[in-house]
């Protein structure tokens, strides 16, 4: 195993050592961080014998439930939800976080939204004082299809930098979300004020959302190299 993902490891069984409790309602959430989240959540059910019930992120989260035979349930059935757990592209020092890399965002940000509280697990790498330092694929941006060009000039001409559509990799033409949309990356040639930014994004007529997720994040887990995990908390906390 690497370094980076023996630290998505540490971050992920931290988060469940230290937050998931009996009876609780688990938001979970998507990418490659999240499976040893998942594992963990798993090996303690059998252990410990816990009641939980899991609304899952996107399609992967989805199988991710079943494969590790944990009760899989949504938002229809459980609309409040105690806990949501999900890794992230890149964290700043103010914990505002940039996700969407592998094109969860929309959901993502729906379960985190509804979650009492959003603990955010990653490694090393994703752990920057402004966004932008360790990240260099964009802000992803979900927008209704036929809304994609109009979206991609809007953002460019108020906020500046780059905006691509993102291309799928084993299929022709661009990659498709959960939902049915495109999504755009918006490389950002600055640093902004990212909560007026968001706001004035998501106001586009075509947007879905954006994978700012500004003020939302509890705490956040960092696998580190050397095998320890270091925890950090909103600044006003």
């Amino acid at each position: 195993m690497s370094k980076a993902e023996e630290a998505k490891k540490l971050a992920g069984h931290a988060a469940v050592e230290n937050h998931v409790r009996n009876n609780q309602v688990l938001g979970i959430g998507s990418g490659s961080t999240i499976v040893h989240a998942v594992q963990r959540i798993a090996e303690r059910v059998k252990q410990e014998n816990l009641n939980l019930v899991c609304v899952p992120t996107s399609f992967q989260a989805r199988q991710l439930i079943l494969q590790y035979g944990l009760t899989l349930s949504d938002l229809d059935r459980h609309p409040e939800i105690d806990l949501a757990i999900d890794g992230a592209d890149e964290v700043d020092a103010d914990l505002n976080l940039i996700k969407g890399g592998g094109g969860c965002l929309t959901q993502e940000k729906i379960v985190a939204g509804y979650a009492s509280r959003f603990i955010v697990i990653a490694d090393f790498r994703k752990d920057s004082k402004n966004l932008g330092d360790q990240w260099h694929k964009g802000i992803p941006i979900e927008v209704i299809p036929m809304a994609y060009v109009p979206v991609s000039r809007a953002v460019t001409q108020k906020f500046g930098g780059v905006v691509e559509l993102r291309m799928a990799v084993n299929k022709a033409g661009p990659v498709v979300t959960d939902n049915g949309n495109f999504i755009l990356d918006w490389k950002f040639d600055r640093v902004h004020k990212w909560s007026e930014v968001n706001t004035a994004i998501k106001m586009t007529p075509g947007v879905v959302d954006t994978g700012l997720f500004i003020n939302m994040a509890e705490r956040v887990y960092f696998g580190m190299q050397d095998g320890s995990v270091n925890m950090r908390e909103k600044p006003f906390c």
